[in-house]
C-alpha cells in the first residue's frame, strides 16, 4: 500500500477526485481558481520554460475552464483564455532557448482585429463585451499557435501535457457525482440534459468528458498508464463514457469519438501485425461499448437510444437534427451574402438575429461566425487554420499523424457545435501544430 503513495501520478489523480468535492464550495473555488493561475506563472518565470512549464500550465488550465465556470471560480467569463494567452506570451519571453515566431498567425490575429471596426452594436449593449466574448477564444487560439508552431514535442512531453489536461477534467467527475441528483430522479427528453450535467451547459460539459475520454483509450491503446494502474484507468474511461452519454450532448461525445476512431486506425497502420492487432482492439472496444451503450440507454429508460436516433421523448423523428444550429448558421450565411467583404462585424450576428427573427442566440458554429461577422476575409482565415496544421503533419511519421490529426478533428468538431465558448478549442489547435520527435 505504501508503493501507491509513493506515485506521483496516482497521488495527482486522487486528489483531483477529492477536489472536484471541495470545489462545491464556490468560496473554495474563487480562491484556487486565481492561485493555480498565479502558481503557473511563477512556475514559468522561474523555470524559463525549461520544461514546458507554460504547455503544462496551459493544459491543465484548459481541461479546468468548465469545471471553474461550474463551480463560479472564475474572475471573469473568458479568464481561462486570457491566463493561457498570458502564458504562452510569458513563456516566449523568457526561455532561454528562443523559438522562431513564424509570422503567418500574427497575421491571422490581425485578420482578425479588422472586424472590429465593422461591429454594429446596439445601445446600451457594451461594444468591450461583444468583442471579447467572440474574439478572445480566436485570438487566444492564435497566441497558442505562435508558441507550438513547429516547437519540437517528445512523446513523454506530449503525454505529460495530455496528463495535466485530463487531471480536472478528473475532478468534474467527481462534482458530477456530488451534483446530480439520482438517475431515477432525472427526467430525460429527446434534449440535452442540464441535471445530468450538474445544472450546466451539457455541450461544453460534453465536450471535456470527450476529451477525457480520447486521453484515456489513448493511453490504453498505447500500453501506457494514466493512474499507473490499469484497472483504475478502465474504471474511469467506463465511467467518464457513462457521464458523457448522460448529458445527452451529442456533440461531445461524437467529437471524442471521431478522435479515437481516427487515431486508432493510424496508429493500428503504424504497427507491425496490424490485422491482429486491428481484431484485438476491434473486439475489446465493440464489447466495452455495447457494454456501456446498453447500461446507459436501461439507466435512461430508452431515451438515450432516441437522442441519438434524432427522435423526441415519443419515440417520434425530429425535423432538426442539429437542434437549432441550422439556423442560427443559415442567419450567418445570410449575412455574408449581405456584407461579402467585410461581413457584419464582430459581434452583430447575434443582434441581427434579435431584428429579424426577435431571438437572442449567440453561435454555436465558429465557422459561420467567421464567415457572418468577417465576410471574405473570414474565409482566408478558414482556409489558414486549415492548410496550416495539414502541411504541418504532411512529412511527419503515420504515428504522428495520429495525434496531430486528432487533434486537429477535435479542434474542428468542437467549434462547429460549440464555437470557442472555452479555451480547449485554440489549445488543442495548437498542438496539432507541434513537431513530434518518436525517438529522444
Amino acid at each position: 500500500m505504501k508503493d501507491y503513495f509513493k506515485n506521483t501520478r496516482f497521488l495527482l489523480v486522487i486528489f483531483h477526485l477529492l477536489l472536484g468535492g471541495l470545489l462545491l464550495s464556490s468560496i473554495f473555488a474563487k480562491l484556487f481558481a486565481p492561485l493555480i493561475v498565479l502558481l503557473g506563472f511563477l512556475s514559468i518565470i522561474n523555470s524559463k520554460n525549461k520544461y514546458e512549464e507554460a504547455t503544462m500550465w496551459s493544459a491543465y488550465l484548459a481541461g479546468s475552464d468548465v469545471l471553474f465556470r461550474m463551480t463560479h471560480g472564475m474572475v471573469s467569463h473568458e479568464f481561462h483564455k486570457y491566463a493561457i494567452a498570458l502564458y504562452f506570451i510569458t513563456a516566449l519571453i523568457v526561455e532561454r532557448k528562443k523559438h522562431e515566431v513564424k509570422p503567418i498567425f500574427m497575421f491571422y490575429i490581425l485578420l482578425l482585429l479588422i472586424g472590429i471596426a465593422f461591429s454594429d452594436i446596439p445601445y446600451p449593449e457594451s461594444i468591450r463585451k461583444a468583442i471579447a466574448f467572440n474574439l478572445s477564444g480566436p485570438i487566444s487560439l492564435g497566441i497558442a499557435a505562435l508558441y507550438f508552431y513547429k516547437r519540437e514535442f517528445s512523446l513523454k512531453t506530449l503525454f505529460s501535457a495530455l496528463f495535466c489536461l485530463t487531471l480536472p477534467i478528473i475532478s468534474m467527475l467527481s462534482l458530477l457525482y456530488f451534483r446530480t441528483p439520482s438517475i431515477k430522479e432525472i427526467f430525460f427528453g429527446g434534449g440535452a440534459n442540464f441535471e445530468a450535467s450538474g445544472g450546466f451547459g451539457p455541450n461544453q460539459v460534453s465536450t471535456v468528458l470527450g476529451v477525457g475520454i480520447f486521453v484515456f483509450a489513448a493511453h490504453l491503446l498505447l500500453k501506457k498508464r494514466f493512474t499507473s494502474f490499469l484497472f483504475f484507468d478502465i474504471l474511469l474511461l467506463i465511467y467518464i463514457t457513462y457521464r458523457d452519454l448522460l448529458t445527452f450532448s451529442r456533440g461531445g461525445f461524437l467529437t471524442g469519438l471521431a478522435a479515437i476512431l481516427f487515431f486508432s486506425v493510424l496508429f493500428i497502420y503504424s504497427t507491425k501485425n496490424r490485422v491482429i492487432t486491428f481484431a484485438k482492439y476491434t473486439g475489446i472496444v465493440v464489447f466495452f461499448g455495447i457494454a456501456i451503450w446498453l447500461y446507459t440507454s436501461n439507466a435512461t429508460r430508452g431515451m438515450l437510444d432516441n437522442r441519438y436516433t434524432n427522435k423526441n421523448a415519443r419515440g417520434i423523428e425530429k425535423k432538426d437534427v442539429t437542434s437549432g444550429r441550422t439556423m442560427i448558421f443559415n442567419s450567418e450565411l445570410e449575412g455574408l451574402f449581405q456584407n461579402p467583404f467585410f461581413g457584419m462585424g464582430v459581434g452583430s450576428g447575434k443582434y441581427k438575429r434579435l431584428d429579424e427573427m426577435g431571438l437572442t442566440i449567440a453561435s454555436h458554429n465558429e465557422i459561420s461566425r467567421l464567415l457572418g461577422e468577417h465576410g471574405m476575409i473570414g474565409v482566408l482565415i478558414l482556409i489558414l487554420l486549415i492548410i496550416t496544421p495539414l502541411i504541418n503533419a504532411w512529412n511527419q511519421p503515420v504515428f504522428a499523424k495520429a495525434f496531430l490529426g486528432a487533434f486537429f478533428i477535435f479542434w474542428f468538431l468542437t467549434i462547429n457545435h460549440s464555437a470557442m465558448r472555452v479555451s480547449f478549442p485554440g489549445f488543442i489547435y495548437g498542438l496539432s501544430l507541434i513537431r513530434i520527435k518518436l525517438h529522444d
